[in-house]
């Protein structure tokens, strides 16, 4: 009987999250990172915010935009705009994400692609936990500001 419990509640959320991940949805979120999680070689500690909105243009395949803000201590803060797509391997939440930014500050621009992998964890029939994985390539100067680290969000699908 347990069994039978465990797989009837396993159905169930397979089943909520790939009514989620259907075309025609909406998404948006919003992640935090740095806090030390993330490291390039001119990073001594920041903080980052970013806001984040899409539409599933066919099943499994979401585009999006972005725009971020950034705070590094002794720098000036940074500003970023972006564009990307995720594809949903499994309809469990497993992404694979790639897009571009071009990310302003004071005497600074530069355009940074980025490749990331995350999972969306639901946590309700919409809401979900999305930790993911990124690394941005700097054109301007690699070894001082490209990047990997770890962002946690958390995203609504409508």
């Amino acid at each position: 009987m347990k069994k039978l419990v465990l797989f009837v509640m396993a159905l169930m959320v397979s089943v909520a999250a790939n009514a989620q991940f259907e075309k025609g949805k909406a998404y948006i979120g919003a992640s935090l990172s740095g806090l030390s999680l993330d490291y390039s070689g001119s990073d001594k500690g920041h903080l980052g915010l970013q806001g984040m909105g899409g539409f599933m243009f066919a099943d499994n395949l979401l585009a999006m935009a972005r725009v971020a803000y950034d705070k590094q201590k002794d720098v000036p803060y940074t500003m970023t705009l972006g564009a990307g797509a995720r594809y949903y391997i499994v309809q469990n939440g497993l992404y694979l994400g790639a897009g571009a930014s071009w990310k302003h500050a004071s005497g600074y621009n530069d355009l940074l692609p980025t490749v990331q992998v995350g999972y969306a964890f639901f946590i309700n029939g919409s809401v979900t936990i999305e930790p993911e994985i990124y690394y941005e390539q700097s054109f301007k100067n690699h070894k001082d500001y490209s990047k990997i680290g770890l962002r946690v969000g958390l995203g609504v699908y409508l």
